[in-house]
């Protein structure tokens, strides 16, 4: 699941990338509502965290442009404790929930489960695809044979891939909506995690291949006899 979050103060962004981070989420930073606004609307995220009080853009500001895009992603903001004026803008504005500084982790975690959990509540857990099931709560690839859990990667590129039967999707795509546009990874990091997934496969017996297109990126599709 892909986060962004939108926190000007830098010490406290770093605390909460690494808690989400170390909860299986995949986070991209940004600093000012410029930068939100813009990752925002060039990205597709499952959740976005906007404190209200950021330069060049405020969170009520970016909210207001994302509402008026049609950009129907939740959203958390964030305010200091005596904004009550701004939590009801906030919500008016269309904001899913809101969080008054300073929180416990814990709580954020609550509210961001909360929060995807709307979302996606007619959607179903498990993904199926041939013999192969993903279940999206407890990270298991399993076929009739046995079951892994998955690690965050692994369970977002395949997640992808199953998303998207027999669909082309470029190595740049995994990179930009997992690792994130400021990453550090090299690009072959992509196919290092492929090659974990291909081998899960293979032990699992599943009637599916990950196929790669050569200098393009890879698709998921049935093993043809």
């Amino acid at each position: 699941m892909r986060i962004l979050l939108a926190e000007d103060e830098k010490e406290l962004s770093k605390a909460l990338v690494a808690i989400l981070k170390h909860n299986n989420y995949s986070i991209d930073a940004v600093y000012n509502g410029e930068d939100a606004l813009d990752y925002a609307l060039c990205e597709n995220y499952d959740a976005i965290i906007l404190d209200i009080m950021m330069p060049k853009k405020n969170g009520l500001e970016v909210l207001a442009e994302l509402r008026k895009k049609e950009i129907s992603t939740p959203v958390l903001i964030l305010t200091a404790k005596a904004e009550v004026e701004d939590k009801i803008a906030g919500l008016d504005m269309g904001a899913d929930d809101y969080l008054t500084k300073p929180f416990a982790m814990g709580e954020l975690l609550a509210r961001i489960r909360a929060m995807t959990r709307r979302k996606t509540e007619y959607s179903p857990n498990i993904i199926s695809i041939g013999n192969l099931s993903l279940n999206r709560e407890t990270f298991e690839l399993s076929t009739e044979n046995g079951s892994f859990r998955l690690g965050n990667k692994e369970f977002q590129l395949i997640e992808m891939l199953m998303s998207n039967p027999n669909r082309l999707i470029s190595t740049e795509h995994f990179m930009e909506h997992i690792w994130g546009y400021e990453t550090e990874a090299e690009i072959n990091v992509v196919w290092v995690y492929i090659s974990y997934l291909r081998k899960k496969l293979t032990s699992l017996g599943a009637n599916l291949e990950i196929k790669a297109t050569r200098g393009v990126g890879y698709t998921l599709e049935e093993i043809k006899c």
